[in-house]
């Protein structure tokens, strides 16, 4: 059975020492890089998964988390994102644990993935989430986008899925004139995967509050205008 001793050793089998040397300056965060590719990290933690229950993965995912590992922080949040979980107060409350130490992009996509997953399991949950909106964290509040990206993405709605895709779209009407790169990047990308789907709504919130983007976001958001 996989414990977290053994998961953090069969990462630290993988190190490669030649691709780890540059990670740091990539991911501009000083902390201990292994240099595992991504492909590498999904054999480990699905293998992981076979043998292990939710509460164990939630262990285990704690334990790479907390050992601040590149790698590890990134196989946690992979090994916690599942889209169906018979009872996931477990893993919801890991994840909001691990939000406020977010430092760089790669983990904070890993771990919106998880948290998405949650959020469509349980809706009600943003409620939390729309309180990220105003965190005085950028990470937290990039997550208000990244987190709830499936809503930009459905392509045949449900009513309620609608009502959600609006009170999203308030929420991004708030963090709209922070210029801070992240957030604006993120609004950018949220609004084009629906302008996929949903022109005029995109349009329709650009007419709005487009003047309120950098002029990159809004060129990106528009793209497929």
């Amino acid at each position: 059975m996989t414990t977290p001793e053994t998961a953090l050793a069969d990462l630290q089998a993988l190190a490669n020492p030649e691709v780890s040397a540059g990670m740091s300056k990539k991911h501009k965060i000083a902390r201990e890089y292994l240099g595992i590719t991504n492909p590498e990290l999904d054999t480990a933690y699905k293998a992981w998964r076979k043998d292990t229950n939710v509460q164990e993965r939630v262990e285990i995912a704690d334990y790479l988390w907390n050992g601040n590992i590149h790698e590890g922080r990134i196989a946690a949040t992979k090994l916690l994102t599942q889209a169906r979980i018979t009872s996931d107060d477990g893993v919801w409350n890991a994840l909001i644990r691990y939000l406020p130490q977010v430092d760089t992009l790669a983990i904070s996509d890993q771990l919106s993935a998880a948290l998405s997953r949650r959020i469509e399991a349980h809706p009600e949950r943003l409620d939390i989430i729309e309180t990220w909106a105003t965190s005085e964290d950028r990470w937290t509040r990039r997550a208000v986008l990244t987190a709830t990206l499936p809503w930009a993405k459905y392509s045949n709605p449900k009513t309620s899925d609608l009502l959600i895709l609006d009170r999203i779209l308030g929420w991004i009407e708030l963090l709209a004139p922070e210029h801070e790169p992240i957030i604006q990047k993120a609004i950018a990308h949220w609004l084009r995967s629906l302008s996929k789907h949903n022109k005029s709504k995109v349009q329709d919130f650009l007419d709005e509050h487009g003047t309120t983007l950098k002029a990159f976001a809004l060129k990106e958001a528009s793209i497929l205008l």
